[in-house]
């Protein structure tokens, strides 16, 4: 069975794929094709990065605690194995604001090599998802900035300059593809930056919609956490105030860094469960520091161990059977249906030397199982067809109709993908010359 795929990439910058071409590669494109091994790789370096900044700072049972937490859920699995763009940005997000947890919890200033690894990271990140970065960072570093009040210790902030020059870059990116493509702004700038606020075109959630996916989806850790929190409150007399008064700075600012993505990203009415997913490597960087205060108490060591060790127990059980469930569902259910159908397509396509093309329906993955970068238009594709220049069409089932009656000497279709149960899509046709 193929892993699942996602054309985000390819539907969102298909415009400006055209403009942009890095080293002969067209982004992002041509790299959809490696996307999977892309998201492996962020995976795999958030799960060292992570795992450094924890024992720096907290040693090996909270080390242990947080790669554990970060490897054993429901997020990370999942999206280390899509195409898509949230565990690059993730990674991205986290090594910005490791890079800030340093530097408040060693109170060292920021040096000119700290600042140019920040605008490489912001730069890298607006290129890969666009402006929401923002949403991850400046909202906690406002929160920690208000919360410290006076006190000027921690240096959390490394200036304007990186936060301004990597802005600048990204904004010249956009200007330029605006002027270049015509269609830049509509598909990229409006659709998938604009639209994010509205309730026209992304479809809305309500206000808690992370809330309780976060709780879900990072069980036993989400359990855990709270129960710490839980125990930390009633060592200082469920006095609030004074919780926060004893907190580290480091842990104060995982703490806002955590709460400001996902308050911020809340606010936001576009919602889906993966884009919370850059609040989970520093809520995991948390719980270490969670575990690591506990563990300093003899009294609560001996159940803070026995705690991470049920819940390694139960997210393994969890987490597994969960990949295991969907693993069998997506076999009985013939999920693979579109990738098989893609292969035969592509394989007589090239022993024919057809010129083929593909129209859009409700499935982009579609295009990746292609290898096309885009959807023809409807009209434009029959009068292709009809002049010659195609001679393989690409059609969603419900359109079939109504491309036979248009397409002069269409056969009958001589390939169709596989029904998918569970799946309100249709099948698609690969229609030929007679």
């Amino acid at each position: 069975m193929a892993l699942p795929a996602h054309a985000e990439w390819a539907r969102r910058d298909e415009a400006a794929a055209r403009w942009l071409d890095f080293g002969g590669a067209v982004f992002p494109v041509a790299i959809v094709g490696r996307g999977l091994a892309i998201a492996i790789a962020a995976a795999i370096a958030l799960a060292i990065f992570l795992s450094r900044a924890a024992a720096s700072a907290y040693g090996r049972v909270a080390t242990l605690a947080a790669f554990t937490a970060f490897s054993w859920n429901l997020f990370t699995p999942r999206l280390a194995t899509l195409v898509r763009t949230d565990m690059p940005l993730a990674l991205a997000v986290f090594l910005i604001g490791v890079l800030v947890w340093e530097k408040i919890r060693k109170g060292e200033p920021w040096k000119r090599s700290d600042r140019l690894s920040i605008f490489a990271l912001l730069t890298a990140a607006l290129f890969i998802k666009g402006p929401i970065v923002y949403a991850f960072l400046l909202p906690g570093m406002v929160a920690f900035g208000y919360c410290r009040g006076r006190d000027r210790t921690a240096m959390e902030w490394c200036g304007w300059l990186p936060w301004a020059a990597s802005l600048g870059l990204f904004l010249a990116w956009v200007v330029g593809g605006m002027f270049s493509e015509p269609d830049f702004f509509d598909e990229v700038v409006r659709r998938e930056f604009l639209a994010r606020f509205g309730e026209t075109i992304h479809r809305t959630q309500p206000l808690l919609f992370y809330l309780p996916h976060l709780l879900h989806k990072f069980f036993p850790w989400s359990l855990l956490m709270l129960a710490l929190a839980v125990v930390a409150l009633r060592s200082e007399k469920w006095n609030l105030r004074s919780a926060f008064r004893q907190m580290s700075p480091a842990t104060l600012w995982l703490v806002c860094w955590t709460l400001g993505g996902v308050v911020v990203m809340s606010l936001i009415p576009s919602k889906r469960v993966d884009r919370i997913f850059p609040v989970v490597p520093p809520l995991c960087l948390l719980l270490a520091a969670q575990v690591a205060r506990n563990g300093f108490d003899g009294q609560r060591r001996g159940h803070v161990s026995r705690w991470i060790r049920a819940a390694l127990f139960l997210s393994i059980l969890f987490a597994g059977g969960y990949s295991v469930a969907k693993v069998v569902a997506g076999y009985r259910e013939h999920r693979d249906a579109l990738a098989a159908f893609g292969r035969e397509v592509r394989k007589h396509a090239a022993a024919n030397h057809w010129r083929y093309d593909v129209i859009r329906g409700k499935d982009e993955a579609i295009l990746l199982y292609l290898e096309k970068p885009d959807f023809a238009e409807s009209a434009q594709a029959i009068a292709q067809w009809n002049i010659g220049q195609l001679d393989a069409l690409v059609v969603p089932g419900d359109q079939l109709p109504q491309f036979f009656a248009c397409l002069r000497g269409a056969s009958s279709p001589a390939l169709q993908s596989g029904r998918r149960k569970n799946l309100d899509r249709p099948n698609y046709m690969l229609l030929t010359r007679g």
